[in-house]
């Protein structure tokens, strides 16, 4: 045990005060949602202007088309459900009617990954990030937290495109400040060190920040890199990692065969190649039960992470 006592957040309060926030702002943004405007906590949003949210019912393809034709009437649309529903079962609406005319749809999607609990593998999303970040055009945001959540929302309003981001059910560890930035394109360090690079996206990455703790007492000085965006990737970022510390970890609550970690190691594999490893759910369905208790089954742990920075520093030769 590392000893850290986190301060745990929801990301869907944090998300649904800054759609609220922004719609002050901005007259253009519009919400568009799929009989989920309480679970979201859009219905703050619809409170204040009844006449910009549009709940269409459990009829997600519906809130995509209709997303596509408020943005390309000039309004800024923000459709959102959970991830099942709002990628998987509208992966063609996304390709044909967002992706493909690049309309400023921003999609945000609760209920990701395998946290998602007791709702079990048909509601358990861990394949959404592989689909999104396969569009063109489409941009794939992560955030680690709760007050990053409410800085996507924020930074997406204003990107010039389509935009997903996914994020957990349940209330997750609190990493980042109120005073951080956020940029789509740029991941930030959240703790340096020059033996492995622990990159870390979602409710990962407070994982690895109890890694790298842990390994201090191994005498590994582990880096931590929120990648907040994967895509687009911060090539940069990838590439310091692995000449700064010569192996690296990736950590995503998401398929290991094609979500962040793989977009990672494109790069290192394409730039400078040093030994790997991958965390994430393993390539099966998930299965009922309890969030912690599943996280645990599958692997997604920070005593994993740092097994696996054990790993590469020895493949290394560290």
């Amino acid at each position: 045990m590392t000893g850290i006592v986190w301060k745990t957040e929801s990301q869907r309060d944090y998300f649904g005060k800054a759609v609220l926030e922004l719609g002050r702002e901005n007259p253009d943004v519009v919400v568009v949602g799929a009989d989920t405007t309480e679970s979201l906590k859009t219905s703050l949003f619809g409170k204040e202007f009844p006449d910009r949210l549009f709940n269409i019912g459990i009829a997600e393809q519906n809130m995509i088309g209709i997303a596509a034709g408020l943005a390309s009437s000039g309004k800024i649309a923000i459709a959102a459900t959970y991830a099942v529903f709002g990628t998987a079962q509208v992966y063609n609406v996304i390709r044909q009617s967002v992706a493909y005319p690049k309309l400023n749809v921003k999609i945000f999607c609760s209920h990701a990954g395998t946290s998602v609990g007791p709702d079990g593998a048909t509601h358990q999303m861990n394949e959404d990030i592989a689909l999104m970040r396969g569009l063109p055009n489409m941009a794939v945001m992560v955030p680690c937290d709760a007050p990053e959540t409410a800085r996507t929302v924020h930074a997406a309003a204003y990107w010039n495109g389509p935009t997903y981001c996914r994020f957990a059910r349940s209330n997750v560890p609190t990493v980042t400040s109120a005073d951080d930035s956020f940029t789509i394109g740029k991941a930030s360090t959240i703790r340096d060190g020059s033996d492995v690079a622990l990159i870390g996206c979602g409710i990962m990455v407070a994982m690895c920040v109890e890694a790298a703790k842990s390994l201090d007492a191994e005498g590994i000085d582990a880096r931590v890199v929120n990648m907040s965006t994967v895509k687009p990737l911060d090539f940069d970022a990838i590439r310091k990692a692995a000449k700064d510390t010569g192996a690296i970890v990736t950590a995503e609550e998401h398929s290991v065969l094609h979500g962040m970690g793989s977009a990672v190691a494109v790069e290192v594999a394409r730039t400078r190649p040093v030994p790997m490893e991958f965390v994430g759910m393993p390539d099966h369905f998930g299965e009922s039960g309890d969030a912690e208790s599943l996280l645990q089954k599958y692997g997604l742990t920070a005593a994993k992470i740092a097994e696996a920075a054990m790993k590469v520093v020895k493949l290394r030769g560290g």
